[in-house]
């Protein structure tokens, strides 16, 4: 359809395409390389929410990327890339990672827009998380650390610092010394750290003049896309499961990590997105503490973890390891209206024999029709199981779907007619080429 053609359909309303990407599990999808995949075909690709705790692993050829803040799209040569307002930006990482590039030979100037509105991560923020986390003991949340869950409290206590405060060192000089005095109390009065956080203000400033030139009202660089018929993907970070308000909480991230996030996130109507697509690998994983149903028993786990190198991108812990879990993937299906699936790390199943997949979950012997809201029920359900038979053939870098094993094929769709929801492309490696996209599907569609 060409433009004048949409205009007329529209009844003059500019025709777009618009995705949302988002983790319909625990995080770690592999959202980072589906974003990568499909950013050649949109014209910018926004990061919605999170800091620098998500790690997004992308690799071309030889090369690994490892992108914790910046859109996986500015690894594509034209492509715009945005941090959104719903993200929180810790300045040293930000001036890390465009240096990361930079060596690789990726330039960001005039493709790089951080919005004015986002808000810093001091590196106080990095210690009272380390203290508030060591304070919990047995009862840790499984952090990272890096002052995200600080940064988003202080956003919503209104006493935080946001990048626009950074164009202004005056101003800044004077907002800052108000929250370091407090924070200087804090560290004292609630954890017994004697320290002085004054000398991270001029720091801060420092680190700001090299990312002034980035800087700017996002939204209005968005919308006007949009309305000019520009592609917009939005990425995610973490996943449903995560999610401050839907996720098992209080074994959660602190910023929305569902479809809804996007529009807050960046500024835009929810009437101008238009899809939603929704990761998941062919098991399960999470990271640190909190429920997990069908997590694997520790051998089988151990296979998984190794196959599928199941460490952490940004922390390199290991992951906890489970079977596919539909109740999940319902869940989050009909939290974030996903109408596309991705099934990733699919080839790690080439070795098993039998496959188990959750189909549903009880509670004392009554099973659930609804997600259990409580952390403390939710740690007691059973999963009911259905036994599928593997495959025990090799799916590693397979890029046609009438090549897969026939297993593996009745695997993929029985997930689908589960979930009543097409399965948009599968990814048979790390690999940006390993990766099959049936025709008619809406993916096919969107590329």
């Amino acid at each position: 359809m060409d433009r004048q053609e949409c205009l007329s359909r529209l009844g003059g309303n500019v025709c777009m395409k618009s995705v949302v990407v988002v983790g319909a599990q625990w995080g770690d999808e592999g959202k980072g390389k589906v974003v990568d995949y499909l950013a050649g075909s949109f014209d910018y690709i926004a990061r919605v929410a999170g800091g620098h705790n998500a790690g997004h692993t992308v690799i071309i050829g030889k090369d690994r990327y490892v992108l914790q803040l910046i859109p996986c799209g500015i690894l594509r040569p034209k492509q715009q890339a945005v941090i959104g307002t719903g993200t929180v930006v810790d300045p040293a990482a930000l001036v890390a990672e465009i240096a990361t590039l930079s060596k690789a030979g990726i330039d960001v100037k005039g493709r790089l827009h951080v919005s004015n509105r986002a808000h810093l991560i001091f590196p106080y923020h990095r210690e009272l998380d380390k203290a508030a986390e060591s304070a919990r003991g047995a009862n840790k949340i499984g952090t990272t650390s890096r002052g995200i869950g600080p940064a988003y409290e202080d956003k919503m206590a209104r006493r935080g610092l946001r990048m626009c405060d950074l164009l202004e060192p005056e101003l800044f000089r004077k907002k800052a010394a108000h929250v370091v005095a407090e924070k200087n109390r804090l560290a004292k009065g609630a954890y017994g750290a004697d320290i002085d956080f004054s000398h991270e203000v001029e720091e801060t400033l420092k680190l700001g003049e090299k990312i002034r030139r980035y800087i700017c009202d996002t939204a209005e660089l968005l919308n006007r896309a949009m309305d000019e018929g520009k592609s917009v993907l939005f990425e995610g970070a973490q996943g449903t499961m995560l999610d401050i308000d839907h996720g098992t909480y209080p074994y959660v991230t602190s910023s929305s990590a569902t479809s809804g996030g996007a529009a807050t996130g960046v500024g835009v109507p929810p009437t101008k997105i238009k899809h939603v697509l929704g990761i998941s690998k062919a098991y399960t994983t999470r990271v640190g503490g909190g429920p997990f149903p069908t997590e694997m028993p520790d051998l089988d786990a151990k296979e998984v973890r190794e196959r599928g190198k199941e460490f952490g991108a940004v922390t390199g812990r290991p992951r906890r390891c489970g079977w596919l879990d539909l109740q999940v993937l319902r869940y989050a299906k009909m939290i974030n209206g996903i109408d596309s699936l991705v099934i990733t790390k699919l080839d790690v199943f080439d070795t098993q024999r039998e496959i188990q997949v959750c189909v549903g979950y009880k509670y004392k012997g009554t099973p659930l029709k609804e997600m259990p809201a409580l952390a403390e029920e939710y740690e007691h359900v059973t999963p009911e199981y259905k036994t599928l038979a593997g495959w025990n053939e090799t799916t590693y870098g397979v890029k046609d779907a009438a090549k897969l094993p026939k297993a593996a094929i009745d695997y993929l769709r029985f997930v689908s007619d589960f979930l009543q929801v097409e399965i948009g492309m599968i990814s048979t490696g790390p690999e940006r080429d390993a990766t099959i996209v049936p025709a008619g599907t809406l993916l096919a569609r969107w590329l």
